[in-house]
Protein backbone atom coordinates (compact mmCIF):
# COMPACT_ATOMS: atom_id res chain seq x y z
CA UNK A 1 0.00 0.00 0.00
CA UNK A 2 1.41 3.13 -1.26
CA UNK A 3 1.45 5.41 1.32
CA UNK A 4 0.82 9.39 1.46
CA UNK A 5 2.85 11.70 3.51
CA UNK A 6 1.80 14.50 5.58
CA UNK A 7 4.52 16.44 4.12
CA UNK A 8 4.50 14.52 0.58
CA UNK A 9 7.16 15.56 -2.59
CA UNK A 10 6.42 18.95 -3.84
CA UNK A 11 7.84 21.66 -5.72
CA UNK A 12 9.63 23.74 -3.06
CA UNK A 13 7.72 27.04 -3.31
CA UNK A 14 4.76 25.28 -2.74
CA UNK A 15 6.19 23.28 0.33
CA UNK A 16 6.86 26.50 2.33
CA UNK A 17 3.57 28.63 1.10
CA UNK A 18 1.32 25.56 1.90
CA UNK A 19 3.41 23.88 5.29
CA UNK A 20 0.52 24.94 7.61
CA UNK A 21 -1.65 22.96 5.66
CA UNK A 22 0.24 20.27 5.17
CA UNK A 23 0.58 19.70 8.89
CA UNK A 24 -2.79 20.62 10.13
CA UNK A 25 -5.23 18.31 11.70
CA UNK A 26 -7.55 18.53 8.95
CA UNK A 27 -4.85 16.96 6.22
CA UNK A 28 -3.60 14.10 8.86
CA UNK A 29 -6.87 13.26 9.03
CA UNK A 30 -7.55 13.18 4.76
CA UNK A 31 -4.73 11.54 4.68
CA UNK A 32 -6.19 8.74 7.14
CA UNK A 33 -9.55 8.99 4.49
CA UNK A 34 -7.05 8.32 1.23
CA UNK A 35 -5.50 5.74 3.23
CA UNK A 36 -8.83 3.55 3.92
CA UNK A 37 -10.25 4.61 0.93
CA UNK A 38 -7.00 3.03 -0.91
CA UNK A 39 -8.17 -0.75 1.06
CA UNK A 40 -10.98 -1.15 -0.57
CA UNK A 41 -11.11 1.39 -3.80
CA UNK A 42 -9.07 2.41 -7.17
CA UNK A 43 -8.04 5.62 -6.56
CA UNK A 44 -7.33 8.36 -9.29
CA UNK A 45 -4.69 9.74 -10.27
CA UNK A 46 -1.80 7.58 -9.06
CA UNK A 47 -0.74 8.86 -5.46
CA UNK A 48 2.72 9.64 -7.14
CA UNK A 49 0.86 12.60 -9.00
CA UNK A 50 -2.08 14.09 -6.73
CA UNK A 51 0.32 17.08 -6.68
CA UNK A 52 1.24 17.09 -10.32
CA UNK A 53 -0.48 20.64 -10.85
CA UNK A 54 1.81 21.92 -8.26
CA UNK A 55 4.94 20.46 -9.41
CA UNK A 56 4.63 21.08 -12.89
CA UNK A 57 3.86 24.84 -12.26
CA UNK A 58 5.69 26.43 -9.63
CA UNK A 59 4.47 28.88 -7.06
CA UNK A 60 6.29 32.29 -8.51
CA UNK A 61 5.67 30.95 -12.16
CA UNK A 62 1.99 31.14 -11.86
CA UNK A 63 0.67 33.45 -14.71
CA UNK A 64 -2.94 31.76 -15.28
CA UNK A 65 -4.98 29.35 -12.88
CA UNK A 66 -7.96 27.31 -14.82
CA UNK A 67 -9.99 25.53 -12.35
CA UNK A 68 -11.11 21.97 -12.27
CA UNK A 69 -13.27 20.27 -9.92
CA UNK A 70 -12.37 16.40 -10.00
CA UNK A 71 -10.05 14.14 -11.51
CA UNK A 72 -11.38 11.96 -14.38
CA UNK A 73 -12.41 8.76 -12.58
CA UNK A 74 -12.19 6.76 -15.63
CA UNK A 75 -9.12 4.46 -16.13
CA UNK A 76 -5.72 6.19 -16.72
CA UNK A 77 -7.62 9.50 -17.53
CA UNK A 78 -6.56 11.23 -14.18
CA UNK A 79 -2.54 12.18 -13.77
CA UNK A 80 -3.04 15.25 -11.21
CA UNK A 81 -3.49 18.53 -14.07
CA UNK A 82 -7.10 19.99 -14.00
CA UNK A 83 -8.82 18.69 -17.79
CA UNK A 84 -5.66 17.37 -18.91
CA UNK A 85 -5.18 13.54 -19.97
CA UNK A 86 -2.10 11.45 -20.60
CA UNK A 87 -0.77 11.47 -24.13
CA UNK A 88 -2.70 8.28 -26.45
CA UNK A 89 -6.25 8.64 -24.57
CA UNK A 90 -9.31 9.73 -25.79
CA UNK A 91 -10.42 13.83 -25.15
CA UNK A 92 -12.85 13.82 -22.41
CA UNK A 93 -15.88 15.80 -24.32
CA UNK A 94 -14.60 19.01 -22.00
CA UNK A 95 -11.28 19.26 -23.41
CA UNK A 96 -12.72 18.86 -26.83
CA UNK A 97 -15.34 21.86 -26.34
CA UNK A 98 -11.81 23.88 -25.06
CA UNK A 99 -9.81 22.91 -27.81
CA UNK A 100 -12.71 23.71 -29.98
CA UNK A 101 -13.13 27.39 -28.48
CA UNK A 102 -9.22 27.80 -28.98
CA UNK A 103 -9.50 26.86 -32.53
CA UNK A 104 -12.17 29.21 -32.96
CA UNK A 105 -10.41 32.00 -30.86
CA UNK A 106 -6.89 32.03 -32.44
CA UNK A 107 -7.20 29.57 -35.42
CA UNK A 108 -5.32 26.31 -33.70
CA UNK A 109 -5.76 22.82 -35.81
CA UNK A 110 -7.89 20.69 -33.17
CA UNK A 111 -5.16 18.71 -31.24
CA UNK A 112 -5.58 14.78 -31.01
CA UNK A 113 -3.30 14.97 -27.54
CA UNK A 114 -4.85 15.56 -24.59
CA UNK A 115 -1.82 15.99 -22.15
CA UNK A 116 -1.62 19.83 -21.15
CA UNK A 117 1.79 20.03 -19.45
CA UNK A 118 3.13 21.96 -21.82
CA UNK A 119 0.62 24.62 -20.81
CA UNK A 120 1.59 23.95 -16.95
CA UNK A 121 5.48 24.47 -18.12
CA UNK A 122 4.63 27.98 -20.02
CA UNK A 123 3.26 29.03 -15.97
CA UNK A 124 -0.89 28.02 -16.35
CA UNK A 125 -1.66 26.15 -12.72
CA UNK A 126 -4.29 23.38 -13.54
CA UNK A 127 -5.80 22.68 -10.65
CA UNK A 128 -8.47 20.42 -9.49
CA UNK A 129 -10.80 21.70 -5.97
CA UNK A 130 -11.01 18.04 -5.24
CA UNK A 131 -7.48 16.42 -6.13
CA UNK A 132 -8.80 12.74 -5.67
CA UNK A 133 -11.59 10.49 -6.86
CA UNK A 134 -12.84 7.24 -6.70
CA UNK A 135 -13.02 5.32 -9.86
CA UNK A 136 -16.10 5.63 -11.73
CA UNK A 137 -17.82 7.78 -8.89
CA UNK A 138 -17.76 11.14 -9.86
CA UNK A 139 -17.94 13.81 -6.60
CA UNK A 140 -16.80 10.75 -4.22
CA UNK A 141 -13.99 12.58 -2.75
CA UNK A 142 -15.48 16.04 -2.17
CA UNK A 143 -15.64 17.49 1.21
CA UNK A 144 -12.65 15.08 2.47
CA UNK A 145 -10.58 18.51 3.25
CA UNK A 146 -9.11 18.50 -0.59
CA UNK A 147 -11.26 21.89 -1.15
CA UNK A 148 -9.85 23.77 2.00
CA UNK A 149 -6.30 22.82 0.64
CA UNK A 150 -6.79 23.96 -2.71
CA UNK A 151 -8.39 26.92 -1.33
CA UNK A 152 -5.50 27.41 0.18
CA UNK A 153 -3.08 27.25 -2.89
CA UNK A 154 -5.53 29.69 -4.53
CA UNK A 155 -5.28 32.05 -2.00
CA UNK A 156 -1.49 31.93 -2.38
CA UNK A 157 -1.56 32.42 -5.76
CA UNK A 158 -3.60 35.60 -5.04
CA UNK A 159 -1.16 36.63 -2.29
CA UNK A 160 2.30 36.36 -3.48
CA UNK A 161 1.88 36.94 -6.87
CA UNK A 162 0.03 39.71 -9.25
CA UNK A 163 -1.56 39.85 -12.30
CA UNK A 164 -2.16 36.57 -12.71
CA UNK A 165 -5.15 35.74 -14.72
CA UNK A 166 -8.18 33.54 -13.43
CA UNK A 167 -10.32 31.49 -15.79
CA UNK A 168 -13.85 30.39 -14.19
CA UNK A 169 -15.51 28.08 -15.93
CA UNK A 170 -18.78 27.44 -14.29
CA UNK A 171 -20.39 28.23 -11.27
CA UNK A 172 -18.17 26.30 -8.89
CA UNK A 173 -15.31 27.35 -10.12
CA UNK A 174 -16.52 31.03 -9.70
CA UNK A 175 -17.52 30.37 -6.58
CA UNK A 176 -13.69 30.87 -5.78
CA UNK A 177 -13.48 34.56 -7.03
CA UNK A 178 -14.05 35.70 -3.21
CA UNK A 179 -10.59 33.74 -2.45
CA UNK A 180 -8.70 36.13 -5.17
CA UNK A 181 -7.71 40.70 -5.06
CA UNK A 182 -9.43 41.22 -7.68
CA UNK A 183 -7.67 44.64 -7.22
CA UNK A 184 -4.60 43.05 -8.29
CA UNK A 185 -5.41 40.11 -10.52
CA UNK A 186 -8.04 39.55 -13.70
CA UNK A 187 -10.73 37.12 -13.50
CA UNK A 188 -12.38 35.67 -16.71
CA UNK A 189 -15.99 34.18 -16.33
CA UNK A 190 -17.36 31.69 -18.50
CA UNK A 191 -20.01 28.99 -18.39
CA UNK A 192 -18.37 25.16 -17.99
CA UNK A 193 -16.93 23.78 -21.17
CA UNK A 194 -19.17 20.37 -20.44
CA UNK A 195 -21.74 19.78 -23.67
CA UNK A 196 -24.37 20.24 -21.18
CA UNK A 197 -23.04 23.88 -20.42
CA UNK A 198 -20.84 24.81 -22.93
CA UNK A 199 -23.62 26.42 -25.80
CA UNK A 200 -24.63 28.80 -23.16
CA UNK A 201 -21.43 30.78 -23.27
CA UNK A 202 -18.28 28.77 -23.25
CA UNK A 203 -18.13 28.84 -27.16
CA UNK A 204 -17.32 32.49 -27.87
CA UNK A 205 -16.04 33.57 -24.49
CA UNK A 206 -12.23 34.25 -26.17
CA UNK A 207 -10.71 33.37 -22.82
CA UNK A 208 -7.12 32.42 -24.73
CA UNK A 209 -6.81 35.19 -26.79
CA UNK A 210 -8.00 37.59 -23.93
CA UNK A 211 -5.11 35.84 -21.54
CA UNK A 212 -2.92 36.49 -24.00
CA UNK A 213 -3.85 39.84 -24.60
CA UNK A 214 -3.81 40.52 -20.45
CA UNK A 215 0.01 38.96 -20.19
CA UNK A 216 1.32 41.15 -23.75
CA UNK A 217 -0.37 44.40 -21.75
CA UNK A 218 2.06 43.18 -18.29
CA UNK A 219 5.31 42.76 -20.25
CA UNK A 220 4.91 38.94 -20.31
CA UNK A 221 5.08 36.18 -22.58
CA UNK A 222 1.90 34.91 -23.83
CA UNK A 223 0.83 31.09 -23.46
CA UNK A 224 0.84 29.39 -26.57
CA UNK A 225 -1.90 27.26 -26.77
CA UNK A 226 -0.63 24.53 -28.95
CA UNK A 227 -0.99 21.07 -27.59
Amino acid sequence: MSEIKITPKIEESWKNALLSEFNSSYFAQLKEFLLSERKLHTIYPPASTIFEALNKTPLHKVKVVILGQDPYHGPGQAHGLSFSVPQGLPLPPSLQNIFKEISDDIGLAMPKNGNLESWAAQGVLLLNATLTVRAHQAGSHQKQGWERFTNAAIKAVSDNNKGVIFLLWGSYAQAKAELIDQSKHHILKAPHPSPLSAYRGFFGCRHFSKTNTLLINQGLEPINWTV
